[in-house]
């Protein structure tokens, strides 16, 4: 029997029409795992641990930092480096502590990924890298976990739920992007921005589905891709299907998924010297070394006072031969793009140039 505060704290869920106590106590009994902590999984905890999921897992290896702050609504500044799973779990507990909340800092990768998941019954992807967010998908599909994914960057998001069975069949998230991009391929949000609301409105989507999931109320996004535009205020949702080739490069059990590397599709072909930004300094001093910048154009901020060559990363190898000088420094925003930059410009020039990477980028400079 349910105490009164139980009625109190959910009366508002409980007297709507189609929800009621049933899908209360499936929220009760309900376990679900958030893998990120960051700007899409601070409002999904929020929301679910507010709506009385029984148990909630937070996996994260992060600590909180400064620039967190406009978008991951669970930290203030007085929580700037510490864990973000403890300072969740404490914010948590304070919303409601009927609610069981379990933190976890570590990174997940493949020989903890499955171990992680294997006690949830659903997952939200709340993850900012391409490499977690493969393997996550990876070890959902091989364990039929329900993922719900999102996405972000600068003014748009996404939304999907995969891993539900269906007439259509199942669909992963490798139907929709078959093999994750290569180092600086792409850019993250800390290269290309987000406003801070868009995470905000994203990973409440992601745990409005994952209600719909454990209730059994509504449409959720199962086989659909939401795409939502905070400019524009257009959302417009689309059918997925599975690929044929999605499924297939999923591993075949667990001990396949536990021996493969997927760090080594992510990570440079060739050696790349990376220098700090007191090195950086040093070098470009005596002139003889040339800056490329290889972010696009518009990126900020700009590189004032420091000649240099703009050349974005997608050009590079056709505009090679611009680079006239032996001792070249690749930047971008956060040495990323920059670490691409100069392992294929050294393979383009073996032995012949000294070619560094400046580490963290834009971002990581001090003043000249």
């Amino acid at each position: 029997m349910r105490n009164d505060h139980f009625y109190e704290r959910y009366h508002r869920q409980l007297i709507l029409e189609g929800f009621g106590m049933a899908a209360q106590e499936k929220l009760a009994g309900a376990k679900v795992l958030i893998a990120g902590a960051g700007g899409l999984g601070c409002p999904a905890l929020l929301y679910l641990a507010g709506a009385g999921v029984g148990k909630i897992g937070i996996v994260d290896e992060g600590m909180v930092e400064l620039s967190n702050l406009h978008r991951q609504v669970l930290y203030s500044v007085h929580d700037i480096g510490k864990s973000k799973v403890d300072c969740a779990r404490q914010v948590l507990n304070r919303l409601n502590p009927e609610v069981e909340i379990c933190p976890l800092q570590v990174r997940l990768n493949n020989s903890n990924c499955l171990d992680v998941i294997r006690d949830y019954d659903i997952v939200i992807d709340g993850l900012d890298n391409f490499q977690t967010k493969y393997l996550l998908n990876d070890a959902c599909a091989l364990l039929l976990k329900p993922l719900i994914y999102g996405a972000i960057t600068r003014f748009e998001g996404q939304v999907s739920i995969f891993n539900v069975p269906s007439p259509q069949g199942s669909v992963n998230y490798r139907d929709l992007y078959p093999r994750q991009p290569g180092s600086g391929e792409t850019m993250s949000c800390n290269e290309a921005g987000v406003l801070g609301i868009l995470p905000g409105i994203i990973g409440s989507f992601q745990a409005g589905e994952c209600i719909k999931l454990i209730t059994g109320i509504g449409e959720p996004l199962v086989n659909k891709l939401l795409t939502y535009n905070a400019l524009t205020s257009e959302i417009y949702t689309i059918g997925l299907s599975p690929s044929g080739t999605g499924s297939t490069l999923i591993p075949r059990n667990e001990a396949q998924f536990s021996a493969r590397d997927d760090q080594l599709s992510c990570t440079p072909g060739a050696a790349v010297i990376e220098i700090d930004s007191a090195q950086f300094c040093a070098l470009i001093k005596d002139g003889e070394a040339v800056v490329v910048d290889v972010r696009g154009p518009g990126e900020r901020p700009v590189l004032k006072g420091i000649g240099h060559l703009q050349i974005p990363l997608p050009q590079l190898s056709e505009r090679h031969s611009e680079i006239k000088q032996d001792t070249v420094v690749f930047v971008c925003q956060s040495g990323q793009r920059s670490l691409t930059a100069a392992s294929r410009f050294s393979r383009l020039h073996p032995g012949s140039k000294d070619i560094y990477s400046l580490k963290g980028g834009v971002n990581g400079l001090k003043s000249l």
